[in-house]
């Protein structure tokens, strides 16, 4: 006969109460996500409903370097394993309003202003023409780096080495034409802005259309860059509402997705809306999205050091990956805009453009 067939009944049931009490505790220990991870389901925790942030004032400007650039602006940004810091950004020629990119690099944001910068056009096979609105990472699968642009057509250039900046290819195409679905919905706007993204199995290419939608195509991750299709209007609204400038991004440790988009206000200045889903096929829900309740606006912005913008324009959150999954840390938002003095005028080409850096002060982690 066993041992607990022998016990007294009271004895038995005092036993099965304490292997009862000690199985829910280390269920309940085992159900305590890791340092760092959060379960899909509390995600929306993560990311407040409302934003607020500090910014600096302009850390990156044209420089005076021969290019005769009357602006920076679309900055992407992204961290090598070195830890050394990439920012890619579109250039506006004084007078002609030619678009190109650039690149500069630095260790510290305190070295920003003074990094040097490189005119892409001429220092890789990049080359002249229009190109600009880029968006830079690490392809994991491929080990190699791309830069998304716009050429009127969504491009790409590819290096093994974003240290050097001369090795960058020249541009392809994701695509030889517009999408049907665009040409109908695009009335006097311009398909551009275009952004990607991955997950396990899928790559997505996002874009704007200046005419308030949001459209999605995608491709397998294994046949990325090529066989882009299946476009999508994932978000509409009324034109200025969902204007350009988007992005989107995995937020660390769980299956939510943050996607911000750039509006322009009823005042005339630019400022993000943001929305989550469940998956890169969800659908988009309203976070800070209005213009009382913004993603990143003038209004919930301070500016320690004097209010020099009261555009919060096309910018990117700092990653906390280089690769193609776009994760951020909800507990450390940052985000890299362009901005511009707001008695600047004139056309849009010529507008003063500089990149600042806002850091959330509100974080709820």
């Amino acid at each position: 006969m066993p041992l607990s067939h022998r016990l007294h009944p009271r004895t038995r049931r005092r036993h099965a109460y304490v292997a009862l009490l000690i199985a829910a505790l280390l269920a309940a220990y085992f159900a305590v996500p890791a340092k760092g991870e959060t379960p899909a389901d509390t995600a929306q925790q993560d990311l407040p409903g409302s934003f607020s942030w500090s910014s600096t004032g302009p850390v990156i400007s044209p420089q005076q370097d021969g290019s005769n650039s009357v602006a920076v602006k679309d900055p992407s940004v992204v961290q090598d394993k070195s830890g050394k810091w990439h920012v890619f950004m579109t250039t506006a020629a004084r007078g002609t309003g030619d678009w190109s990119l650039a690149h500069t690099s630095f260790s510290d944001w305190s070295q920003a202003a003074g990094a040097k910068q490189t005119h892409l056009e001429t220092a890789s096979q990049i080359g002249p023409g229009y190109r600009a609105a880029p968006h830079a990472f690490y392809f994991a699968p491929k080990d190699e780096w791309y830069l998304v642009y716009q050429t009127g057509l969504p491009s790409f250039s590819t290096t093994k080495d974003i240290n050097d900046p001369t090795s960058w290819s020249a541009p392809k195409n994701f695509m030889d034409t517009m999408p049907d679905i665009v040409k109908e919905n695009i009335g006097n706007g311009n398909w551009l802005d275009f952004y990607v993204i991955c997950g396990d199995a899928k790559c997505y290419l996002f874009s704007a259309d200046d005419n308030g939608h949001v459209y999605r195509s995608e491709t397998t991750l294994a046949n990325f860059p090529n066989g882009f299709g299946n476009t999508q209007i994932v978000l509409q609204d009324a034109r200025n509402a969902l204007f350009e400038g988007g992005a989107v991004y995995r937020v660390q440790g769980t299956d939510t997705y943050l996607l911000i988009w750039e509006a322009i206000g009823s005042d005339g200045n630019r400022y993000y809306r943001s929305f989550t889903a469940d998956g890169l096929t969800g659908d988009w829900q309203p976070l800070a999205a209005t213009e009382a309740n913004p993603f990143a606006r003038s209004t919930n912005v301070t500016f320690p050091g004097g209010a020099w913008t009261k555009d919060i324009s096309h910018g990117e959150l700092l990653r906390a990956t280089d690769d193609q999954t776009m994760t951020i840390d909800p507990c450390r938002l940052q985000l890299l805009y362009q901005g511009r003095d707001p008695q600047s005028g004139g056309e849009y080409s010529q507008l003063p453009y500089r990149l600042g850096l806002a850091t959330q002060t509100d974080s709820t982690c």
